[in-house]
């Protein structure tokens, strides 16, 4: 049984979280960290992160940017491994979470989705077969009105993705509307959709002569992140020290 502490319980994600949890058999939440308790959990909920000294395996943070800081310290100082879900963190917060990977076992990721993470390793595969045949990449994502940023991180990481497989020779271009001279056979377009609620859609498009072929991830809810993100603190759970991602979880 893995005893996951969880960081910004009270929200979203950490609900959905909690609502997994109490499924899964080889899981429990044994503390949650929120700035207030709201007493709608099952478990302890702890205002003030020093204040929870409860034993646990992994911790599973989905709060804000402004308290991954504060969680990174009590993370390494407590020795229990971390799985960093908060997006929008600055250059000096990723930076940071390198430098606290060498005291503890911390997992980032730019998509908890297990998905999404089969579907980079997947393209790869098919990137050095059908790109080095002269296939043409294109990736094309779809999230809702309120989404702020474009392109998605998880459309760049599939990008990134794309381009490793074919030793980084590739460019990315987001926006063709300026330009007018013929694909470059060393780009890869990347085009953002926003609108209505879509949670997210990601599809990768190998285009070649006289075919196509396309791999397509739909998420129908944010529970498939935190799916991912349950799975990452088992994996996380007992881990030495170092810096892992979703690739480890989906390798084994």
């Amino acid at each position: 049984m893995v005893r996951i502490i969880m960081h910004g319980c009270n929200g979203h994600m950490g609900q959905v979280i909690s609502g997994l949890v109490e499924q899964d058999p080889e899981a429990e939440i044994v503390a949650g960290i929120d700035i207030a308790d709201q007493g709608k959990n099952s478990y302890p909920v702890f205002t003030d992160m020093k204040e929870c000294q409860v034993e646990a395996d992994a911790i599973i943070d989905f709060s804000s940017a402004k308290a991954v800081d504060a969680l990174l310290d009590y993370s390494a100082q407590r020795q229990i491994p971390v799985v960093v879900c908060t997006t929008g963190l600055s250059e000096e917060q990723l930076a940071k979470i390198e430098e606290t990977s060498k005291k503890v076992a911390v997992l980032k990721s730019a998509n908890m989705s297990l998905g999404i993470n089969t579907l980079m390793k997947l393209i790869q595969d098919a990137a050095r077969v059908l790109a080095t045949a002269g296939f043409d990449m294109e990736i094309v994502e779809r999230h809702h009105k309120l989404k702020l940023d474009a392109p998605s991180g998880t459309a760049l990481a599939l990008a990134d993705s794309l381009n490793e497989a074919m030793d980084n020779q590739y460019h990315y271009v987001y926006d063709r509307s300026q330009r007018r001279e013929q694909r470059d056979s060393k780009e890869i377009g990347i085009s953002a959709v926003r609108g209505g609620t879509i949670v997210g859609e990601h599809e990768v498009i190998f285009a070649g002569p006289d075919e196509v072929i396309e791999f397509k991830h739909t998420a129908h809810s944010k529970a498939v992140f935190g799916k991912g993100a349950i799975e990452a603190a088992k994996f996380l759970a007992g881990k030495p020290a170092g810096r892992y991602d979703m690739s480890d979880v989906i390798n084994g």
